[in-house]
């Protein structure tokens, strides 16, 4: 099987990064769309001149028509979990869209689902596919810096001003707020790149009259040592993301995708890294057809969901519950 025949569920804004990436690729085709708004699909086949693919307004009539061998979820948060079964049972390959669910015991089903239906589940996290947090990660495992003493995590975002009224802050259909949402980026680079359980955390959120939390503030403690910070800011004017991870032997400083290692008295240093070789679509087609194995499975997305779920019920907050 060399030609991917791939259906998207969700035509929306982040279905257009992954339809430019698959476009790249000889070896994957989009066929087919489902989303519930014609003015979506309509917007999304003009800009990527897909008028001959079929669409339909029902997922689940894509999956019974569409001839597909793999489907990309785009939707809403709280929707991923039937929409992957659904895929997944019907013996189809799966890209899921971050997060991999909103809860753990879904995300521990779909896993399943997955081994008992022989099918590839993949979860977009993109750092993983970017030269900045592949250094990052394995100078850490490398001993760069020594044994890792703390991290703190930081993302920025205007994400109040820009979501009201949207279903981002609809917790039926987002889970969550910036935690769930862009949050959810961070809390992957911080378990990926480092290796670490987290055990124990001690959140502060705040709503800002909101329907969701939008800013997040926890303090994580680690099975193997290590403590970190964790905070999501989403009533800020701008984007900015950084990173400090510290070590028995120097650090590691990531500020919006520039890096410089530090270590103690010496100048600092600023790598070299090579260009990006895939992204989270081409590394799906390829393990799709073998050429390497799943490089974000579910195992590692669970990991994403179970920390999320941590600090909620720490902070004794249920977004779903608000319903």
């Amino acid at each position: 099987m060399s030609n991917i025949r791939v259906g998207f569920i969700g035509t929306g804004g982040i279905a257009g990064w992954h339809a430019r990436q698959l476009l790249e690729l000889p070896e994957a085709r989009i066929v087919a769309l489902a989303d519930t708004s014609e003015k979506s699909r309509s917007t999304f086949t003009e800009k990527f001149d897909l008028k001959e693919v079929s669409q339909f307004s029902d997922y689940k009539e894509m999956l019974d028509q569409g001839n597909l061998d793999a489907v990309v979820i785009c939707s809403p948060h709280t929707l991923h979990f039937q929409q992957a079964r659904d895929v997944l049972t019907r013996g189809m390959h799966v890209l899921i869209e971050k997060p991999m669910t909103c809860s753990s015991a879904e995300a521990e089903l779909l896993i399943q689902t997955a081994k008992q239906a022989g099918k590839i589940m993949q979860v977009s996290y993109q750092r993983h596919f970017q030269p900045e947090f592949l250094y990052i990660r394995n100078a850490i495992a490398g001993g760069e810096i020594g044994k890792l003493t703390s991290i703190t995590a930081s993302l920025y975002q205007e994400w109040r001003q820009g979501t009201p009224g949207s279903w981002r802050q609809d917790p039926a259909l987002s889970g969550g707020g910036f935690l769930m949402d862009s949050g959810s980026h961070i809390i992957d680079a911080l378990l990926w790149t480092t290796g670490l359980t987290p055990v124990e955390v001690k959140p502060q959120l705040h709503m800002h009259g909101a329907p969701v939390e939008i800013d997040t503030f926890t303090s994580i403690r680690f099975a193997e040592g290590p403590i970190a910070g964790l905070n999501l800011v989403g009533y800020s004017p701008c984007w900015h993301e950084t990173f400090v991870f510290c070590g028995e032997d120097g650090g590691i400083f990531y500020d919006n995708g520039k890096i410089t290692l530090r270590r103690l008295r010496q100048e600092p240093i600023v790598p070299e890294l090579p260009p990006a070789t895939t992204n989270q679509d081409k590394s799906f087609i390829d393990a799709i057809l073998g050429r390497h194995e799943v490089l974000v499975p579910g195992e590692f997305a669970l990991k994403v969901v179970k920390l999320s779920e941590m600090i909620y019920q720490a902070a004794g907050y249920s977004p779903l519950a608000q319903v």
